[in-house]
């Protein structure tokens, strides 16, 4: 359903059900669920002249549903990331690095401001994407944020200097100093940002900066 509509740009219930020979209560169903999911979106259009009744609801690929098929944006980002450091040199990079962590610590310091570590980690628990079932807190003698499925992770397998913004980000919005002790680069299956709560962070005089491991990257 979901090739059909991309393929022909919106189709209605009865087009979509005659594509793939189910009834149309059962094309509606299935639609019902993509829709909850956000995978697409229904648009309204207008009866044909001289023609009664309700207008057809059209169903669309939504942005989330795009997801679905083929993209390059991890080749255009890499190679975003490399002409800028031939054009401008490797602190050009560090620059545009340091701005994007500084947008993440715009947006989320409002909502974590007065709450205790434990609080602020719970939050952070949507630092990617909301509701985010990959990103768990530990507690195991330690504190660490560990990602599963990192969204990013073919361009940071490629360019792991692109993992520091994470590391700066949760650095300042944590208030104590984060680490990466375990790394998809590393074959770790993810990454665990180790938080040392035995290190505060001054935020007024914390400074960006790559991490150690991936200066070279």
């Amino acid at each position: 359903m979901l090739l059909h509509m991309k393929e022909s740009g919106g189709a209605t219930i009865a087009e979509l059900a005659g594509r793939i020979g189910i009834s149309d209560e059962g094309a509606r169903q299935h639609l019902l669920r993509m829709e909850r999911k956000g995978w697409i979106r229904r648009r309204e259009t207008r009866p044909t002249a001289g023609r009664a009744g309700r207008p057809a609801a059209v169903y669309e690929i939504s942005n989330a549903g795009e997801s679905f098929f083929p993209k390059r944006y991890d080749e255009l980002s890499v190679a975003l990331a490399d002409i800028l450091v031939a054009s401008h040199g490797r602190g050009a990079l560090e620059g545009a690095l340091e701005r994007i962590s500084d947008a993440w610590v715009d947006t989320w310091e409002p909502r974590l401001r007065g709450k205790s570590l434990d609080e602020r980690l719970t939050l952070l628990k949507d630092y990617y994407i909301p509701g985010d079932p990959f990103l768990t807190v530990e507690r195991n003698g330690h504190v660490a944020l560990v990602e599963h499925n990192c969204p990013y992770l073919n361009v940071a397998m490629q360019r792991p200097a692109l993992c520091s913004i994470t590391v700066n980000a949760l650095s300042r919005l944590l208030g104590f100093r984060v680490y990466r002790h375990r790394r998809f680069q590393n074959g770790d299956g993810c990454c665990e940002f180790r938080v040392l709560n035995d290190q505060p962070v001054d935020l007024e005089q914390h400074a960006f900066a790559l991490e150690a491991s991936t200066e070279d990257s």
